[in-house]
């Protein structure tokens, strides 16, 4: 891993065959990593105060090593470790959404009839005002 972090030239002179071997390797290191620090972690996996640090410390493994093979981020190969901690890690989360319901009747009456009795007080105040330029000119 020394030579990796260290010599970022040497692995853009790479030919890409060898350099994208060289990141899918690294790569499934910084998965490893992080199935480590996720298993550790009691289940609680929909909560992001308890997952965000080894979740950034995955995307932060997976963009340096990108950076120092000379390759993009995202990438293919990154993004399938990505699709695939969500897969395992956080499918069920999306489920704990509260569901939302319907407003009480008295405030959803206020919210219908609010704008329908300004509608004759904005129609009247227009035709007055009307009146009243035509009269100016």
């Amino acid at each position: 891993m020394e030579w990796e972090q260290g010599c970022g030239q040497c692995a853009a002179s790479l030919p890409l065959v060898t350099t994208v071997k060289y990141f899918e390797t690294i790569c499934r290191d910084c998965w490893q990593a992080y199935k480590k620090q996720m298993d550790s972690v009691e289940k609680d996996w929909c909560e992001w105060a308890v997952i965000s640090r080894p979740y950034s410390n995955l995307r932060h493994c997976l963009e340096q090593t990108a950076e120092v093979y000379g390759l993009v981020f995202p990438n293919p190969w990154a993004e399938l470790i990505i699709f695939e901690t969500h897969h395992i890690h956080f499918a069920n989360c999306s489920q704990m959404q509260p569901t939302l319901s319907d407003p009480p009747e008295d405030v959803l009456l206020v919210m219908i009839l609010a704008p329908i009795c300004l509608i004759p007080f904005l129609v009247t105040l227009v035709v007055w005002r009307s009146k009243d330029s035509k009269a100016q000119v």
